[in-house]
């Protein structure tokens, strides 16, 4: 075994009381253990080693150390059998235990929890992920500590709130008696009006559809809440924010009708989640919860993952069965907190963060959270004003022929210098310029600058070799209804021959509405425009989809390519991609490789086509017209 590191000299041990935890390492191996006890004693940790498991179960015993660092190959007593009798014995059963070795496999790391690990670390390893993992666990173990202490007190709190409640509820009963005589004793007159005044009260508080608490009743409870916290900081309480996920949907294909008797449904579902606690309807698919004397979050979170299992049975109605699932935003009470529509507002934020992570899931509330959106509200806007201004310009990566390294044609990909902010990551503009539109007007630039550089290229003759451009469409542009218009217009406006242009387009974006997008590619197509099949095997990876539409090109994700070297099924997922292409009559470029080794099992496996830093990273216009120029095939 080794590991890639370099040993350091041996500090001198600290003093007990300037330690930062002692820490038991087991190895078999005098280098590894010289190496791992000079790091983690430079970090401040006391370090005790063992060569052999009897050793370390001896040491542990001894002096009850606050971590083991164990290997799992050493000879006679091996890791896990070392770790199954430190879990047995009463003094050692609860220190905690981090395997490190050599094996990959699932198997192996899955029998080192099995047995009571709390963490596995592969070698070869880096020292800072060592240091991290350690300070990790050794933290959960301080901090599991101090939550027992604090659990101890909650309890004692518990009981005596449950006593006080118990008087309350006997006053309660008492009092409720005595309102009961006083009321029979009123004319029946006055009883009448009350009874009418109670009805509209109830009417103006509730929601006529579920008879939940409406938004109103919800505001004012959660302003008493807020106030009350403010004043008594032990009454903590949880606002759980739930949104249905493409409720929409169901209103639209069955009608409101159908779609009320969902939420009553929905909303009986979630009364028998929150028990006592005040459940509100604020409209729509949108309810509230105020969880009160709530004061850890898991408690909210434990109730946010109930609702969403009470949600995984179907509801039947009038024959038809649906699947509603739910989006949850959880915010917990604090002093900053003024105003209920502060406390909402953060609620909202956390709801539409899960939305933005899948859906059907819980997210707790972060101050980031506010800071990302007021964040993306000034992206946004300078976004559009960047549009304007005419800030992007356009990086070509070449595509080569994968046997003779020629390149056959480039990607055109968008890139945004700002004056005032520099280099804007396409990973934090592209996904917000198709969440508010701006997609549209920036991809029809892309559009049209790629094929007017690759005309310029062919005007000046730099190749022999018949090259394309190929541009990504996104899901809203390639939804648009004058998309062949605009791309008529384009290819008019730069000279450039149809077939030279490749347009990349997602599964999802075809899939979304596959009757529509079978007309718009049968119409590309017939301009004899190309077109690939962007990240194909991430999405449907349907053959039926396939067999539908004119598709020349399945471009494989770059998931797949990173890892082909690895044992879990990724070359026969590509060979198999690669396979079905060449029954179909289309291309298949691999993204994203990186290395020869690549590169070399690609080619076995039949691929033609690549692109990837081994060959060249993007570079701007004027570097790809020098590669054309020198015959240079790649600057890798």
């Amino acid at each position: 075994m080794t590991f890639n590191t370099q040993a350091s000299q041996i500090v001198a041990p600290l003093r007990p009381e300037e330690s930062k935890g002692l820490i038991l390492i087991v190895d078999d191996t005098p280098h590894n253990l010289q190496i791992l006890s000079t790091a983690l004693t430079k970090q401040g940790y006391q370090v005790r080693g063992a060569a052999s498991g009897s050793m370390a179960l001896i040491g542990a015993r001894n002096i009850s150390p606050d971590l083991i660092l164990l290997d799992i190959k050493m000879p006679g007593m091996d890791g896990y059998k070392v770790c199954e009798q430190l879990k047995a014995g009463e003094t050692t059963q609860d220190i905690p235990v981090i395997f490190i070795s050599a094996l990959d496999d699932a198997l192996d790391k899955v029998k080192a929890f099995t047995v009571g690990g709390v963490d596995y670390i592969t070698k070869p390893f880096q020292l800072a992920e060592i240091l991290a993992r350690v300070e990790n666990q050794l933290t959960i173990g301080r901090l599991q500590k101090a939550q027992r202490q604090q659990n101890e007190r909650l309890q004692a709190e518990v009981r005596d709130r449950i006593a006080a409640e118990t008087q309350i509820q006997a006053l309660n009963a008492e009092l409720e008696q005595r309102v009961i005589q006083r009321t029979e004793r009123l004319n029946q007159e006055i009883a009448e009006r009350e009874k009418v005044q109670a009805l509209l009260k109830y009417m103006a508080m509730h929601d006529p559809l579920t008879n939940l608490p409406n938004r109103t009743l919800f505001f004012n409870t959660l302003k008493e809440a807020l106030q009350a916290y403010r004043e008594h900081s032990d009454q903590s309480f949880a606002l759980l924010f739930l949104d249905c996920d493409r409720f929409k949907a169901v209103n639209d294909a069955f009608g409101h009708l159908v779609g009320d008797q969902v939420l009553v449904a929905i909303a009986q579902r979630l009364k028998n989640c929150v028990g006592d606690h005040l459940l509100a309807r604020l409209g729509g698919d949108e309810f509230t919860i105020l969880l009160k004397n709530t004061p850890q979050e898991q408690i909210a979170t434990e109730v946010a993952h109930a609702i969403q299992q009470s949600l995984l049975k179907p509801f039947q109605i009038d024959g038809n069965e649906f699947f509603i699932s739910a989006s949850i935003g959880i915010v917990m009470s604090q002093l900053d907190y003024q105003q209920p529509a502060e406390m909402l507002r953060d609620a909202d934020t956390a709801m539409y963060r899960a939305k933005a992570l899948g859906k059907a899931r819980h997210v707790m509330f972060d101050t980031s959270m506010h800071e990302d959106v007021q964040s993306s509200l000034q992206l946004e806007t300078d976004l559009r004003r960047a549009i304007e201004r005419q800030e992007f310009i356009l990086n070509y990566q070449p595509i080569v022929a994968l046997e003779t390294g020629k390149i056959t044609g480039f990607e055109a990909l968008v890139r945004w210098i700002s004056p005032e902010l520099g280099f804007i990551s396409p990973g934090k503009f592209i996904p917000l310029a198709e969440e508010n539109g701006l997609i549209i007007p920036l991809g029809e630039w892309v559009l049209r600058e790629a094929c007017r550089q690759l005309r310029a290229w062919q005007t000046e003759q730099l190749t022999d070799i018949p090259l394309n451009m190929s541009v990504n469409l996104s899901v809203k542009q390639f939804s648009q209804p004058n998309l062949i218009e605009t791309i008529d217009q384009i290819l008019t406006e730069t000279e450039l021959p149809a077939h030279c242009l490749k347009l990349e387009i997602t599964e999802s974006a075809i899939m979304e509405n596959s009757d529509s997008a079978a007309k718009v590619l049968e119409q590309l197509r017939a301009r004899h425009i190309h077109l690939s099949i962007d990240d194909f095997g991430t999405g449907y990876s349907s053959l039926s989809y396939l067999h539908r539409f004119p598709v020349d090109t399945l471009k494989v994700d770059r998931s797949f390519i990173n890892r082909l070297d690895a044992a879990d099924g990724n070359t026969a997922i590509v060979q198999a991609i690669v396979t079905l292409a060449q029954t179909m009559g289309m291309d298949v470029v691999a993204e994203g490789i990186e290395t020869t080794g690549q590169q070399v099992q690609l080619q076995k496996l039949g691929c033609e086509y690549g692109q990837g830093y081994l060959f060249c990273k993007p570079v701007n216009a004027e570097l790809a017209g020098e590669m054309l120029a020198s015959g240079q095939h790649t600057l890798g």
